[in-house]
Order: structure tokens, then C-alpha cells, then sequence
């Protein structure tokens, strides 16, 4: 199920250009100034490069990987104190990891965790002014009424409830995202300087090109911004899980939606804190969904939401689940499709490591070449397809989740220093660790190898499940067109 791991190393990106939520609700840095702050902090990162260099030169070994470490930490904390006063690209970049941080350097770990609460709701006014101006009508004419008080707030916009006429005259509530003003300009500005995270990667993955990984970083985080291009992705999502019998999608109001406004259903349900406080069968019923959700949508859609985290799921009495923020979603190309399943079938069915390292190779995620033996590329790959390796029941554990992220950042292996993260890879890998995380959390429980099977496409599974008997039984009643490369020889 898992795909290659080496292209974790993406993380690292994420963890590192990590930063505090600012305090205000727009964005009023000028460009120099912002520019100017980077270019500091990139020679201090610079500085610290060499001067550890410069230590290494009569160290021991051992010593070595002691500065190398201090380094890393060094320069992650640089970062994180600059760009911790920045609302914009690179500040969403270290939200994306701050729910993995279990796994991290205790350093970066602390750094991170203050990422973790809500940001700072914008005054109604200026949320209102944003509204007006998008839709071009005052508020009164558009709502039958709206909450003042935002029910969510995130890095880039916040969440109202409002109740809408339907043409029959009935009422209809909904959820009003709304862009803060600026925060896109931020984010644009943010971007330009976003080579800054290859430089970092650099001093710690020998092996590592990071142009194609920061161009896919900067071109998904831009999309962020975009609610035409969300509200398209939400209702795709939508369409194809349309009476699904366990996962709910929300249907986006179009006439009401645009490029800094995005209305959908509203829908109630309780959140992940209160899932952890359920037993035991339904926290392992959540995660076999979230697990389908995520490799179906892959498999079978060619595509997924790309942001695993407890705060984008609404749970129900009824045990389905309602997923939300489809702000960054990313589509597979069936070239890109036919080599996820084949890494899957090399590794997790046949246990082919010879097979396994060609398509690393093919993939350019591996040198071709590489002074280390084919066992060694199988042995170091093989955990991360561990859960899915082995048809046993199976509890998903922190422990394992945090194994996976120590991993990605271990150096010590020959592998990291001949790997790289082509574009295709970098956000895949994300949602992996985020999965992981998550399914850890809950101490998930199940065959995930069977599970598994049934969503890949190169296996005729049969269900092995509730789950899966009532998702084939949806199956056999709305068939979907055959999604790009599935059914490809793999």
C-alpha cells in the first residue's frame, strides 16, 4: 500500500520550514522586508553549515554525527524563530507537519508543537467586507442569516455558519469559508523565496536534487489559496462518493463560492478529540474508513486529498465519517499511477527486491547504479510496508508511527545518500506519514493487508470486512468509470 520511502525525505521540508501562527489577521510585510529577513536567515543557516564543516575536519566519527545533529537542530530552530512571524507559504509548510512531530528530534519536535492550536479568528467585519466583495451583494441578501463567530480558523481563512434560501423556498445551512484578505499575496511572496528549503535539505540528504521537490511544494501550497479551484476538487470528491454507505463528502454551493469564498453544506459531528475518548471498535472502525478513503480515492480516482489531519474529519453516531478541506489535492497521471502499483506489488506481494530497486531506478528516486546492494535497498524500504506486508491481523501503533519519521530522518544509511524526490513523490509520501500518525493514535486494529487488497488495482480482493461488504454492495450500484492507469499491467 505503501509507496517508496525514500521520497519521505519530503518531509523533511516540511518539518523543517516550520513557524508560529502570527498574531494578526492580514498580511503586512512588504516584500523587501520579507526578502530581507530571508536573506538574513539564509546566511546564518550558511554560517552554521560551515563552521560545523569546519569542526567535522578532526572529528571522530562518532563526533561527527554529533555535530551533524546540532546542525540540523541549529538550523531548524533559525527557522522557525524567522519564520515564525510570517503568515504565508512557508508557515503553512510547517503546519503540514505538525501533527507528526511524535516522531521528531526533540528540538523540532518543541518547535513544532506550538503550531497545534487554532489561529486567531479576523474581526467579522473584515470578514464580512471580504463576502460582500467577492459575491458583490451586501450579506443580508445573500443569507437568511450568519454566525459572527467563526466555527473554525486555519492559516489561510476561517469557517462561518449561515443559512441560505433554496429556489423551492426552504432553508439550507451551509459553511462560509472565508480567504483572509492578503494572505494569498503572502503566500505568492513566500514562494519565491521558497529555494530556501532545498538549501536546508541539502546540508543533510547528500543525494538529494531538491528542484523538482520545492517546484511541486510551491505549486500545490499556491493552489491552497484558490477556492474555485477547492470547490472543484470538493465536488469531484462529492460526485464520486455520492451515497456512499460510510463516507460523507459535502456538496459545494457554486453560485455562492469563489476564489477567497467557499460555501458548502454544513454539517455537524463530533470531532477527533472525542473520537479518542470512544472505545475501542469504533476508533478501529475509523481508521479502516479513513484508510479506505485514502487508498481508494488514490487507486481508484487517480487522486487524493493530500492533508491527513484530525481536524479535517467529522465523525457521526452512525459511524460514517464526513471529510473536509480539499484545498490540496493532487491528480495522477496513469504513467505516475502504473508506478505506485507496481512499487506496491514489487514490495508488499511479490517481496521482489530486485524488481523493487529497477522501479526505484526507472523512477529516478533511486541513482541508477548506486554503490549498495539490492538487499540493502529491500531492507531498508521493507518497513514502511510492513502494516500491508503480511496477511495477520495487525494494531497500529505510536510507536510505529514514530519509527517511521526517525527513519526519514536517518542519515546513517547509505540509501539517503543516492536518493532524491521527484515531484510526483513529494506528497504522496505526506499523506503516508499523516495516515500513520493518525492510525497510531487510534491503536487501529484489523488485517490491513486484506483491506488493503481490496483497494489495489492489480489485486481481485474480495471483502474481508463489514466495511467492505457494504462498500462493494455501493460499488455494484454506482459503477465508476475505470480511473487513470488502474487498469494497467503493473
Amino acid at each position: 500500500m505503501l509507496l517508496g520511502a525514500t521520497a519521505i525525505t519530503a518531509m523533511a521540508a516540511l518539518a523543517i520550514a516550520n513557524g508560529r501562527r502570527s498574531q494578526g489577521h492580514a498580511v503586512h510585510r512588504s516584500r523587501l522586508g520579507r526578502n530581507t529577513r530571508l536573506a538574513r536567515l539564509g546566511a546564518r543557516v550558511g554560517t552554521t553549515y560551515a563552521t560545523t564543516a569546519a569542526r567535522k575536519t578532526f572529528a571522530s566519527t562518532e563526533r561527527r554525527e554529533e555535530l551533524d545533529r546540532h546542525r540540523e537542530m541549529r538550523s531548524a530552530q533559525q527557522v522557525a524563530d524567522e519564520l515564525g512571524h510570517m503568515k504565508g507559504a512557508l508557515m503553512k509548510l510547517g503546519q503540514m507537519a505538525s501533527y507528526l512531530d511524535d516522531g521528531l528530534p526533540e528540538p523540532l519536535r518543541l518547535a513544532l508543537s506550538q503550531l497545534q492550536s487554532n489561529a486567531p479568528p479576523m474581526s467579522i467585519e473584515l470578514s464580512i467586507a471580504t463576502i460582500e466583495r467577492e459575491l458583490g451583494r451586501p450579506i443580508d441578501e445573500v443569507f437568511v442569516e450568519f454566525d459572527p463567530d467563526p466555527i473554525a480558523a486555519a492559516s489561510i481563512g476561517q469557517v462561518h455558519r449561515a443559512l441560505i434560501r433554496n429556489a423551492d423556498g426552504s432553508e439550507r445551512a451551509v459553511a462560509v469559508k472565508v480567504q483572509y484578505p492578503g494572505v494569498a499575496d503572502a503566500i505568492v511572496a513566500d514562494l519565491r523565496n521558497a529555494d530556501l528549503l532545498g538549501a536546508v535539505l541539502r546540508q543533510g540528504f547528500g543525494g538529494l536534487d531538491p528542484a523538482e521537490m520545492v517546484d511541486e511544494i510551491k505549486l500545490r501550497i499556491a493552489e491552497e489559496t484558490d477556492y474555485e479551484l477547492e470547490a472543484r476538487n470538493q465536488q469531484l470528491f462529492a460526485e464520486y462518493y455520492s451515497d456512499h454507505p460510510f463516507i460523507r463528502i459535502p456538496d459545494v454551493v457554486p453560485e455562492l463560492s469563489t476564489r477567497c469564498v467557499l460555501t458548502t453544506d454544513l454539517v455537524e459531528g463530533f470531532g477527533w478529540s472525542e473520537l479518542m475518548k470512544r472505545g475501542q471498535p469504533e476508533r478501529d472502525r475509523a481508521g479502516e474508513i479513513i484508510f479506505r478513503f485514502v487508498f481508494r480515492s488514490l487507486y481508484r480516482m487517480g487522486a487524493f486529498n493530500g492533508d491527513p489531519h484530525p481536524g479535517n474529519y467529522l465523525f457521526h453516531d452512525d459511524g460514517t465519517i464526513t471529510f473536509l478541506d480539499f484545498g490540496l489535492v493532487k491528480h495522477f497521471t496513469a504513467d505516475e499511477m502504473s508506478t505506485f502499483g507496481s512499487m506496491v506489488k514489487a514490495a508488499a506481494v511479490d517481496h521482489d527486491h530486485a524488481e523493487f530497486r529497477s522501479i526505484l531506478e526507472r523512477a529516478g528516486m533511486l541513482q541508477p547504479g548506486a554503490p549498495v546492494t539490492t538487499e540493502e535497498v529491500g531492507d531498508y524500504f521493507s518497513h514502511f510496508y510492513d502494516a500491508v506486508r503480511t496477511d495477520a491481523e495487525m494494531t497500529w501503533t505510536r510507536e510505529y508511527a514514530n519509527s517511521i519519521v526517525r527513519h526519514t530522518f536517518d542519515r546513517t544509511s547509505a540509501i539517503s545518500q543516492y536518493a532524491t524526490v521527484p515531484r510526483a513523490f513529494v506528497f504522496i509520501q505526506r499523506i503516508n506519514l499523516g495516515l500513520y500518525a493518525l492510525l497510531g493514535e487510534l491503536g487501529a486494529r484489523g488485517n490491513y493487508r486484506r483491506i488493503a487488497a481490496e483497494l489495489w488495482p492489480f489485486v481481485d480482493a474480495q471483502p474481508s470486512t463489514d466495511l467492505g461488504r457494504a462498500e462493494a454492495a455501493w460499488l455494484a450500484t454506482h459503477p465508476h468509470p475505470d480511473p487513470i492507469g488502474a487498469t494497467q499491467s503493473v
